[in-house]
């Protein structure tokens, strides 16, 4: 294989994984562009490896590439988090392996079949997510009417984003989606203002999302709203 074929594989894999890094870097996931990036460009490079760089009567083309499918498990189980009774960070943890198949298709020069790949996963994260909630199945109790929330954050400058993810994936789910992330900051103390959606009334939802904010050490206030009433405010 020429230098030339090399580094278009190399290329096709670390363009497509950005690609499908985007969206999650978008939604303020754990993991982002770069990790996104790194996985596929990392099989990638074990496929061209394993097809090329062995030779003889006893090498086994096959033999790293098919770690690829077991070895980015381990990564994967970094990205997924125990939530109460439920977890969080398994679509992270599927997407991760979705990019470890893209870029492993990139390292065999399938590069048509690369971008189909590519396009399945981003429409799966972006189209499915708005058809989850269409068939989710709603409460049969409860407050059924429409509910605005506001959740003010001030935080210290370093710890911004983790927080903005932490909120993110806390509100997110179900009939609860996030309408618009609003961060800037001044003095020192980077200030996020989130605006949730709701079809029916989630305070629980909501309360314990503020509460692991609380124990964050970067955290220096929350307050949460729902339609523009005051809640709870909580000042460190």
């Amino acid at each position: 294989m020429s230098t030339l074929d090399t580094v278009l594989r190399l290329l096709c894999g670390l363009g497509l994984g950005t690609l499908i890094g985007f969206e999650r870097q978008y939604r303020a996931r754990m993991a982002g562009l770069r990790t996104n990036a790194l996985v596929a460009t990392g099989a990638t490079l074990f496929v061209v490896l394993s097809a090329h760089g062995f030779s003889g009567g006893t090498a086994d083309p096959t033999r790293v590439a098919a770690q690829i499918v077991s070895g980015i498990g381990f990564l994967g189980a970094g990205v997924i988090l125990r939530d109460g009774l439920g977890v969080r960070g398994l679509n992270t943890a599927a997407t991760l392996w979705c990019s470890a198949a893209v870029g492993a298709l990139a390292g065999a020069g399938l590069y048509a079949v690369a971008a189909m790949g590519t396009v399945a996963v981003v429409a799966v994260n972006v189209v499915l997510r708005w058809l989850g909630r269409a068939v989710d199945r709603h409460p049969e109790s409860g407050d059924e009417s429409p509910t605005t929330y506001t959740i003010s954050v001030e935080t210290e400058p370093d710890g911004a984003r983790s927080v903005r993810s932490m909120l993110v994936d806390g509100v997110s789910g179900g009939d609860t989606r996030i309408r618009a992330v609003d961060a800037t900051e001044s003095d020192g103390t980077a200030h996020l203002v989130v605006e949730v959606h709701s079809d029916h009334r989630d305070d629980d939802r909501i309360q314990a999302a503020v509460t692991r904010l609380c124990l964050e050490p970067s955290v220096r206030a929350v307050r949460w709203d729902r339609d523009l009433q005051v809640v709870q405010e909580s000042d460190r």
